[in-house]
């Protein structure tokens, strides 16, 4: 699964699959699910000093928010595969970069969304500062970016290849 520009995420068939069923079992079952914890907590008293009723109110509210985050994705997910063409730094591809130069100082890292949480590899979003210094970038090629402490790094973009 990768982010991509103008708010469209690209998902694998069976990444939009998996979050399609999540949203179902959070709009369903699990909806059910939290109803019934509140209704069992309101019986027990006082909804102050109840923290059965606060806990699952939580819960409620955290599973409307994540339901809510995967609607508004899956209404902007384009289905389909990976990009085919190796050599360019772009969501979608399996990228393998080395630090200020040194070849041997390597990380390999799909640039995509986080949301793919089925991946067998680490995933940088394009909007993060090492995704957004490279997107773009063809293999060879020397990107910088600056670190959180507010220095800057480079990186060589060493392979860019369609995730699988």
């Amino acid at each position: 699964m990768t982010q991509t520009s103008d708010n469209v995420t690209w998902l694998t068939q069976d990444a939009y699959d998996r979050l399609k069923a999540e949203l179902e079992y959070l709009q369903g079952p699990y909806r059910v699910e939290i109803a019934k914890k509140i209704e069992a907590a309101r019986e027990e008293g006082d909804l102050r000093e109840n923290g059965g009723y606060h806990a699952a109110k939580e819960e409620q509210g955290k599973m409307h928010a994540r339901a809510l985050q995967l609607r508004q994705l899956l209404e902007n997910a384009q289905v389909g595969t990976a990009p085919s063409q190796s050599g360019t730094a772009a969501p979608g591809m399996v990228v393998t970069i080395a630090f200020d130069g040194d070849e041997d100082d390597t990380l390999e890292f799909l640039l995509g969304s986080r949301e793919e949480s089925g991946a067998q590899i680490e995933v940088y979003s394009p909007q993060s500062p090492l995704g957004a210094a490279i997107n773009g970038h063809k293999v060879g090629e020397t990107a910088s970016y600056e670190l959180p402490n507010g220095k800057s790094i480079s990186v060589k973009l060493l392979k860019a290849e369609p995730y699988a």
